[in-house]
């Protein structure tokens, strides 16, 4: 599928919820701290996410630079917060993706990829024609619009999407953004409608459909209850609709002790988090041990593959 879009930088952004109307024509940068030309960190095969995702071969993992979020504890801040990345062309993203297609990825794995939607549409158009055929994973915060969950139509064919809280005050306190649920909500109530219910490859490999994440925090499994209580409602409606991983692996980096979460989850918030889902029947996913907590799944931000 072809889309006739233009990656001529906007001249007035609304490609996230912020719609902050930077004109990235002009040079101007974004809430998301993205300019006028595609920037990325990282490609390389990666073997931390999902086992359906990762697989034996590794996921194909482009990780972009800038981020519509601003987690006070992302693990990625280098490239989302602090600018780390080099420019790149469209062009040079099409061999990038090709790449990784020759060295066995299971698929593309696109990481904070919003910002540079049109840029990534072009470059998926020039690799698809010259070959590529693995299934395209968007991995996102969660935080984006509902317009833009169908600009991506026909070009992604995996959300691999966070829900991080309920709590406005918390989203707001952790994140910049005390619009996260009202947006991410509808937001993935239409990833799902677009991309079915889970299909699977002989081998396990997920082709298509939508993992919900959500990354337990300490102190704040009050919120998590409520995440779990709006991820059950959608499986109670449609049972099977999205597969989900329930996430232990919160480690404080960053600002993270400035906001109060300066500490790793213990074990004991932690079951309980798990229990409330087992609980809540959201069994047919992924539950984290808690020595997931590790800085060295960290990927390094050396520009790997770029």
């Amino acid at each position: 599928m072809s889309k006739n879009i233009s990656t001529t930088p906007p001249v007035s952004c609304t490609l996230c919820p912020r719609r902050c109307g930077a004109d990235r024509a002009a040079g101007q940068t974004g809430f998301c701290g993205a300019g006028g030309t595609l920037k990325a960190a990282r490609a390389a095969l990666h073997f931390w996410e999902e086992p359906c995702i990762s697989g034996t071969r590794g996921s194909g993992t482009v990780f972009f630079s800038g981020c519509t979020l601003k987690c006070c504890f992302c693990q990625n801040y280098p490239i989302s917060a602090e600018g780390l990345g080099k420019e790149i062309t469209i062009e040079h993203l099409a061999e990038i993706f090709l790449d990784l297609q020759k060295q066995g990825a299971h698929n593309i794995n696109l990481v904070t990829p919003g910002q540079w939607r049109p840029w990534i549409i072009a470059a998926l158009d020039i690799a698809r024609a010259e070959g590529l055929r693995l299934p395209i994973v968007c991995n996102t915060g969660g935080y984006e619009t509902v317009e833009s969950v169908d600009a991506w139509r026909g070009y992604i064919d995996i959300w691999l999407a966070d829900l991080k809280y309920v709590s406005s005050s918390l989203s707001a306190e952790l994140s910049s953004a005390p619009d996260y649920f009202a947006q991410a909500r509808p937001a993935i109530e239409a990833m799902m409608a677009q991309a079915g219910h889970p299909v699977f490859d002989s081998e396990g490999i997920l082709q298509k459909g939508v993992i919900l994440r959500h990354l337990a925090l300490p102190g704040h499994i009050d919120d998590s209850f409520a995440v779990l209580d709006r991820m059950a409602a959608w499986n109670e409606a449609d049972p099977g609709c999205f597969i989900p991983s329930v996430m232990s692996q919160y480690t404080p980096f960053y600002k993270a002790a400035e906001h109060g979460i300066g500490r790793r989850i213990t074990t004991y918030e932690y079951r309980r988090v798990v229990n409330y889902a087992m609980d809540l029947g959201l069994t047919a996913g992924y539950m984290q041990q808690k020595s997931s907590a590790r800085e060295e799944y960290t990927p390094s931000f050396d520009l790997t593959g770029i």
